[in-house]
């Protein structure tokens, strides 16, 4: 039979990847449900080549808006908004699998209803982790949720593992994320505060939404994804390592207690691990380009101890810091950051300011380790407003 998939952020650059690669296989996969925020037009396209039974936006104009259109064309898609609907969708129960691609701690509930359903749940959603930490993993647990990772970094390690997780402690030496070190790699440290939006968002290797290559280029992505890494794979925090790959090849690796060292190798293309977790155990054809080895331009590493690395991406040691802090810092975190990169591209404060943004407003908010989802949300609200305030004050 073939697999239902809902795409919660359809639209966005994980949502649009997973659709082609859904597409090269509808043998083995339908799209049950769409979701997206803005992109109606967009999202009216999707809804006519996929025919999905459900397409939610994340307003109420944008999903009347839509609503129209489908009418307008006869589609029998139904169209819903808000955010309850998002996570009905997550978590309906024809649905198999969800891919969790909406950007950000909006994609927290959702991300909960479909673990909680017991779903095979695609996370590309980092900050679902990074903000729920234990409480979401324990949902996890608790619904006999099937948790894959998407970010190319995870699921290179998970690919680079052994099946069984029960082996996993008692055989990792430690995880080792590999960066490409985004655009400014190579850009003196002290010219960082001219940087503008439009660079910020010109990554050298991968093609991502505004957000997350303004996180590439401050390296708080990577931050993020320690933090994910931490609670994904069940490892201290020191087991976890970062070094820089430029070529963005080696997407991370496993280091075991024997010293021998399992690496994932692709092309930079998010159908990789998409295809990955669609198919898993199995593998599939992905649509991306086969690795060249012919062809293929030295494999080069950077310690973030050397070149000025540590000047450049000041943020990335904030991840140990708060993953030994209090759990609800790594959601102080994550909102602080959400404000900072919103505020940096809307011209409110300069790039080299995000950082500041983020360590005041974890000096700042005073944080205890969250039991509810309403407690998570309370704790993310607190932290954006204290966030708000530092940007008012330090704007430019």
């Amino acid at each position: 039979m073939k697999k239902r998939i809902a795409i919660l952020g359809s639209t966005g650059s994980i949502g649009v990847s997973t659709l082609d690669v859904i597409a090269r296989h509808p043998d083995r996969f339908e799209v049950f449900a769409l979701s997206a925020s803005t992109q109606t037009q967009l999202m009216l396209q999707q809804c006519v080549q996929f025919k999905p039974v459900f397409a939610v936006m994340a307003s109420e104009p944008h999903g009347r808006a839509l609503e129209q259109k489908c009418r307008d064309l006869g589609l029998a898609t139904r169209v819903l908004w808000g955010a309850s609907a998002i996570t009905m969708i997550a978590s309906h129960e024809r649905v198999d699998a969800v891919m969790a691609a909406i950007v950000g701690a909006a994609g927290l509930a959702s991300c909960l209803g479909a673990a909680r359903a017991g779903k095979r749940l695609l996370l590309a959603n980092k900050e679902a982790l990074v903000v729920g930490g234990d409480y979401f993993m324990q949902a996890v647990t608790q619904g006999g949720a099937k948790l894959l990772p998407i970010d190319s970094e995870h699921s290179a390690v998970f690919q680079s593992l052994p099946d069984d997780a029960a082996f996993w402690p008692s055989q990792i030496d430690k995880i080792i994320l590999t960066a490409s070190g985004g655009p400014f790699r190579q850009r003196e440290p002290h010219t960082l505060r001219d940087v503008t939006p439009q660079e910020a968002c010109a990554h050298p290797n991968w093609v991502m939404g505004r957000k997350i290559s303004v996180d590439s280029a401050t390296m708080m992505n990577k931050a993020l994804e320690v933090i994910e890494a931490r609670f994904l794979f069940g490892v201290r925090p020191d087991q976890i390592e970062v070094v820089i790959h430029p070529q963005s090849v080696i997407h991370s690796m496993v280091q075991y207690k024997d010293n021998s060292v399992v690496a994932q190798l692709g092309t930079p293309d998010m159908k990789v691990p998409i295809a990955y977790g669609l198919s898993w155990p199995d593998r599939m054809v992905s649509g991306a380009a086969a690795l060249d080895f012919r062809s293929l331009a030295d494999l080069t590493f950077e310690s973030l101890d050397s070149n000025g690395h540590e000047q450049r991406f000041p943020g990335l040691k904030l991840a140990w810091s708060v993953l030994k802090a209090p759990s609800g810092s790594t959601a102080v975190l994550n909102a602080a950051n959400e404000v900072a990169v919103a505020a940096f591209l809307d011209g409110k404060i300069r790039f080299d300011q995000i950082h500041g943004v983020n360590l005041e407003t974890l000096e700042t908010v005073v944080t205890a380790s969250p039991q509810s989802l309403e407690d998570i949300l309370a704790l993310d609200a607190l932290s954006r407003d204290a966030a708000q305030r530092v940007v008012r004050r330090v704007g430019a």
